[in-house]
């Protein structure tokens, strides 16, 4: 009989983040401030996965995710798969699509931009050219590069 064990600590309750690719595991958590929740956050780096070879894992306990939070994520990795734990049970799989806006995430590399002066949340229209990902500011309207809003 062959001995299976989990590489990271299974969660009774909360959500996990799987198929992160290797090496993404720490701008997600950053980008997206999942360690402000105050609950407990556990992160697998470089995983063994099948389908990927390597992967990262997110787990937070007694946390949530909707499908709009869940679709954030694609901006970073499109084929993660969000799962919501009940009772250490997958109760719902969320395969991501990238999102038509994201706001409150990302700051504007733009120095010009009214965000950086005034009182506003960052607001950004998500646009896919060519296999990139494009995201426009809603206040300066200039369109940037996923890599350069998100080391702005």
């Amino acid at each position: 009989m062959e001995n299976k064990k989990l590489s990271v600590e299974a969660i009774e309750n909360g959500t996990v983040i799987d198929h992160i690719p290797a090496g993404l595991g720490l701008t997600i958590l950053r980008q997206f401030k999942l360690l402000h929740y105050g609950n407990a956050v556990t992160v697998g780096f470089n995983l063994p996965s099948q389908s990927q070879g390597c992967k990262d894992i997110i787990k937070i306990k007694d946390v949530m995710f909707n499908e709009h939070d869940a679709n954030q994520l694609a901006l970073f990795s499109p084929n993660a798969v969000v799962n919501q734990i009940e009772n250490f049970r997958v109760v719902k799989k969320m395969r991501l699509t990238l999102p038509e806006s994201i706001s409150a995430v990302f700051c504007c590399p733009n120095t010009n931009c009214a965000s950086h002066s005034e009182p506003v949340t960052s607001q950004f229209h998500v646009q896919q050219q060519n296999g990139l990902v494009k995201l426009k500011c809603y206040y300066c309207e200039k369109t940037f590069a996923r890599e350069s809003v998100a080391e702005a």
